[in-house]
């Protein structure tokens, strides 16, 4: 049940980040810095943050919840290393390193959980490990990646 809470504040928080970052971004004259200035680092802190401490406090019910191996210090590395990139990425918003900062968070981020979503699928086909907390990694990432999606594009001519 707590596996499922964490899964649900995570896509609530997603959702928070997306709609406050939505509105900072189509305050006046559409402005994709601000609001990718926003959604990035509430997203990295509610889906890498979350996990992070997931896999690193609860991580036998939440390996069980995706039909993982319990208790592998592998785990524990990838909590370790989603920690990491929360921190790292709240470091860069409180000093407002600006926008190429955030966007290399952005994209470290984004390329870890298309490659997360890349195993679960790989697990789901090759172990019929159809497990709902397995099998939802590659919409969620789809999701995430439709989120970024506007704001990317209206930024890319700017850089």
């Amino acid at each position: 049940m707590l596996i499922k809470m964490i899964e649900f504040l995570r896509i609530v928080g997603v959702g928070l980040a997306y709609y406050l970052g939505y509105q900072a971004g189509f305050a006046d004259v559409y402005d994709p810095v601000a609001q990718l200035h926003i959604m990035i680092p509430l997203v990295v802190f509610f889906v890498a943050g979350t996990s992070g401490f997931e896999g690193l406090f609860l991580g036998k019910m939440a390996a069980e919840a995706k039909g993982f191996e319990t208790e592998s210090n592998y785990q524990k590395q990838s909590a370790f290393a989603l920690l990491a990139m929360t921190f790292t990425a709240l470091f860069v918003w409180v000093l407002n390193w600006g926008i190429h900062a955030e966007l290399t968070i952005l994209i470290m981020f984004l390329l870890f959980f298309i490659l997360s979503a890349a195993n679960h699928t790989k697990e789901a086909i090759q172990k019929h490990n159809f497990k709902f907390q397995n099998i939802n990694r590659p919409f969620l990432v789809m999701l995430l990646l439709a989120g970024f999606f506007y704001p990317l594009i209206k930024l890319w001519p700017l850089l």
